[in-house]
């Protein structure tokens, strides 16, 4: 894996017509003990800001859109892509009813500390960061999950993420709006498992935060705090003219799919 700084990437991205595409949990905001508290650092905020303005972009996030948009608080992006867009609009009514349906068994969770369950509708997110005992809290995870039916249970950063096991992933979202652009090249940067579908799709350049020797990503961030310095070199690698969302027959920005 080698840093994105040193490979050329940037520069070609920035020649070429190129989607730029970013998860937002430990991507484009660090990671936090409570989900509700993420926030960008103010100069991400506007360095995301000026590159969208250069760049067909898009967020990608297993959070709720309407989560996302808050958390973006103006910052106006080409697409945002929550976790109920994730999925064909036909499958949306029955995940739901899947994933509601695996809450109640998950009762034995609310009794050991630290470990919060966040309820995203078509998925659940079951945090541990705040066990004193993370591998306890994991085991303990890992063992209720087992007992659902059609799960697919995908580690992250102290989080373990219950999905349908049919359930459509980051990649197939990414794959649909790169090619509804119709973009040459295009760049994703993400943090976790979560991330990998898009990173494996063939003509997508990966950057992942973190090295990680069992990542499909070929370039990577040293941690979540380069992510600025990502931003200001495709920024400034760019090409001055601003591109406006009315010249692509959409506007900004726009839940996927509509």
């Amino acid at each position: 894996m080698q840093s994105v700084f040193n490979s050329g990437l940037l520069e070609r991205i920035a020649a070429a017509d190129s989607l730029i595409a970013f998860d937002f949990d430990g991507t484009l905001a660090p990671i936090v003990a409570d989900p509700a508290q993420a926030a960008m650092r103010g100069t991400t905020r506007r360095l995301l800001a000026e590159a969208a303005r250069l760049y067909p972009c898009a967020v990608v996030s297993g959070r709720a859109e309407e989560d996302v948009l808050r958390l973006l608080d103006g910052v106006t992006v080409w697409y945002v892509i929550g976790n109920r867009a994730l999925q064909p609009l036909d499958a949306i009514e029955r995940f739901t009813a899947q994933v509601g349906a695996w809450r109640p068994m998950l009762g034995v969770l609310d009794r050991l500390s630290g470990i919060t369950i966040e309820d995203k509708g078509v998925s659940l997110a079951i945090h541990y960061r705040n066990a004193l005992d993370h591998d306890r809290a994991r085991a303990a995870i890992v063992a209720a999950a087992r007992r659902l039916e059609r799960a697919r249970a995908i580690e992250g950063k102290e989080v373990v993420n219950l999905i349908p096991e049919d359930a459509a992933d980051k990649g197939a979202a990414l794959d649909r709006v790169r090619k509804q652009l119709g973009c040459a090249q295009t760049l994703y940067a993400g943090d976790d498992r979560t991330d990998e579908a898009a990173f494996a799709l063939d003509g997508v350049a990966g950057v992942r935060v973190g090295e990680s020797d069992a990542s499909a990503a070929r370039h990577c961030l040293r941690d979540q705090s380069e992510i600025d310095d990502l931003l200001d070199r495709l920024v400034a690698l760019r090409p001055r003219r601003v591109l406006r969302p009315e010249e692509m027959w959409r506007t900004a920005p726009r839940r996927y799919p509509e």
